[in-house]
């Protein structure tokens, strides 16, 4: 299991609202409005989390985290992860989606990386715990 993270921030002129509802309701659904094939296919999960900074409970401040949102996405394989990549970097489809992004984010350069995970025993005896994913309708 590979996991990408992406790290975006909004344009200064939208609220958090309007950035989030933006993401949701358009460019997570780019390619299928656009009667495309998917951008991320293979993908397992797909996640948007919104950051929302909190008091730190050390200093008392609350400190800017630089963005606003993490996109992650779950690939069974590296090979599906850069399959994917070189859908989204296609000189046919970038025009289109670097067109949506502006209406969205406050720059192209956004960081992506993947992960190396290590999960610790969190179990109320200190066993290992688990995440079952379900899909539904």
């Amino acid at each position: 299991m590979l996991k990408q993270i992406c790290f975006f921030r909004k344009r200064p002129d939208m609220s958090m609202d309007e950035f989030l509802d933006y993401y949701e309701n358009q460019h997570s659904q780019l390619s299928k409005k656009m009667g495309r094939a998917p951008s991320i296919p293979n993908a397992v999960r797909y996640v948007r989390r919104y950051i929302v900074p909190e008091k730190n409970p050390v200093t008392g401040q609350v400190i800017d985290p630089g963005f606003d949102c993490i996109m992650e996405i779950w690939w069974n394989s590296r090979e599906d992860f850069e399959n994917s990549q070189r859908i989204i970097s296609d000189p046919s489809r970038l025009p289109s989606i670097k067109e949506d992004e502006a209406k969205l984010f406050a720059s192209h350069n956004n960081p992506v990386c993947t992960v190396i995970e290590h999960d610790s025993p969190m179990g109320p005896n200190g066993e290992a715990t688990h995440v079952k994913l379900e899909y539904r309708d």
